[in-house]
């Protein structure tokens, strides 16, 4: 039986984002902070054709998120999908698009048999979102580039069969590490990123008994190791009898795996 929903994590960090995920009649990108040739490799890579995707979802207007997206929508001819107060502070970088579709925070979007719903979120950004997919009643939360934790953000994430969960930074790595003072304290400040601890008490929230998989995400390689936030996110999970959901580490420089649910 085929699954509802198949996704891959095909970059995650500081030098670029974006995120793939497929029914068995959509594709879609989530964000484009890659290059259009590295995108289309990465695709390549986990099975997936390029030409054959049918949209990309902006989630905020950080160049690390957009600085691919408008060579990836001009070549595959895909609707750009973002708020207008993201469109017009990317509109720089995204240049031209000739399909540029403005979404309402909080509307839920339909793209053939995947639904997406929109939902702010804590980040320094004009209009974040944060996005949940859902087909045949299985549901994926992504939520990355989150400063902070909401009653509006755990509630909509509630109940996925997968997360994409942002743990950025290991607080002692962050202290002692290289960053100036105030790059440190934006970090750490509410519309900043989540440390591994913010990120595992998230996930003690969430969690529930059909949750299948976590996958980390934009890890900072200065300010995190990976063993530091699994250790962390395994420790929430077992917190809550979760031993057995799959953790994942997502990377900078390769595609994570094609996952089923």
């Amino acid at each position: 039986m085929t699954s509802s929903i198949r996704f891959s994590v095909l970059a995650s960090g500081s030098s670029g984002n974006t995120c793939y995920i497929e029914t068995d009649q959509a594709g879609v990108l989530v964000d484009a902070g890659l290059s259009c040739r590295e995108t289309a490799r990465r695709l390549e890579k986990i099975g997936v054709n390029p030409s054959c995707l049918d949209a990309l979802i902006i989630t905020h207007e950080h160049s690390d998120h957009i600085k691919g997206a408008g060579p990836v929508a001009r070549r595959f001819d895909l609707p750009v999908y973002m708020t207008q107060k993201t469109l017009d502070m990317g509109l720089h970088t995204l240049g031209r698009l000739e399909r540029p579709i403005v979404v309402e925070t909080g509307e839920t979007l339909s793209i053939h048999d995947l639904n997406v719903e929109t939902f702010t979120k804590c980040h320094d950004a004009e209009d974040p979102l944060g996005l949940v997919f859902s087909s045949n009643g299985t549901r994926i939360g992504f939520v990355t580039d989150l400063g902070a934790s909401t009653r509006l953000v755990e509630d909509r994430l509630k109940g996925c069969d997968a997360l994409i969960m942002e743990f950025n930074y290991d607080q002692v790595m962050l202290e002692k590490g290289p960053y100036p003072l105030d790059l440190k304290r934006r970090i750490k400040g509410r519309h900043g990123h989540l440390s591994n601890l913010q990120a595992g008490e998230l996930l003690r929230v969430l969690s529930h008994d059909k949750l299948k998989c976590v996958v980390l995400a934009h890890l900072s390689e200065t300010n995190n190791h990976p063993d530091k936030a699994l250790q962390e996110a395994r420790k929430a999970l077992a917190a809550s009898g979760m031993d057995r959901t799959d953790v994942v580490i997502s990377t900078q420089g390769e595609p994570v795996a094609m996952i089923e649910l």
